[in-house]
């Protein structure tokens, strides 16, 4: 089955798209092209709606890969009308939600600018969103981190997104900041990720356009979560 079209990757700020539907499974409803960012990279999947072509319209509860990653799901919520193969179909997405998710996934790469260690995981949901770091001792404090961070967003820097090879990624591997990260095997060009003068790494989520739409933000946490696990909690101010 041809992967579907991810239109995210390309137009963050995409609301809805019309596609077809490909599969009906108990795990989800795969399209030929969405709107919707499929869970991944610590980033939450896209919540929404599918309008079907009598008008009805389905909610969406979440989105997420298949096993093998090469299909989205679009998951109902339960009790759910189900559309038919072949449908053609209105998918669009919580606005509000996702816009907020784009905030906050931004924010995390100013953030992760301003500590000089490796990055061990994230996780970004609507409200807020933290960020792990290798660091054995901590020098961090709430207050100066959040001055330091809210001082990059309100340069009002552009986002840009660009793309490499893989051997291009393979002799800057400096790029690569989260510890055991790698892009899908077969890929061909990877998503670069770039806030000039700040940061530059590959990564699939969504972001804004400019730095100061992530608006005001506190670091409400710093957790020591191991012997060499630091946490950084951040959230709207």
């Amino acid at each position: 089955m041809t992967a579907p079209i991810k239109r995210f990757d390309d137009e963050p700020y995409l609301q809805q798209c019309e596609a077809t539907v490909t599969a009906v499974t108990p795990e989800g409803i795969e399209l030929d092209q969405t709107v919707c960012y499929a869970r991944s990279g610590g980033q939450a999947g896209d919540s929404g709606t599918l309008t079907l072509p009598d008008g009805q319209v389905l909610a969406l509860a979440d989105t997420v890969y298949a096993d093998d990653r090469s299909r989205i799901l679009h998951v109902l919520v339960e009790g759910a009308a189900l559309p038919q193969v072949g449908d053609r179909v209105t998918v669009a997405i919580d606005w509000v939600r996702r816009h907020k998710l784009m905030r906050l996934h931004t924010c995390l790469h100013l953030l992760g600018s301003l500590v000089p260690a490796p990055v061990t995981g994230c996780s970004i949901s609507p409200d807020s969103a933290r960020i792990d770091f290798d660091l054995p001792e901590s020098t961090l404090d709430k207050a100066d981190l959040t001055e330091r961070l809210n001082a990059l967003i309100n340069a009002r820097t552009d986002v840009a997104v660009n793309a490499i090879t893989p051997e291009e990624l393979a002799a800057q591997p400096d790029l690569v900041r989260t510890v055991g990260a790698a892009p899908p095997a077969g890929t061909a060009r990877i998503r670069i990720i770039e806030i000039p003068g700040v940061d530059r790494q590959p990564c699939g989520g969504t972001h804004v356009a400019n730095t100061g739409e992530i608006g005001p933000i506190t670091v409400t946490k710093i957790e020591k979560k191991s012997r060499t696990n630091r946490r950084v909690v951040v959230a709207f101010a």
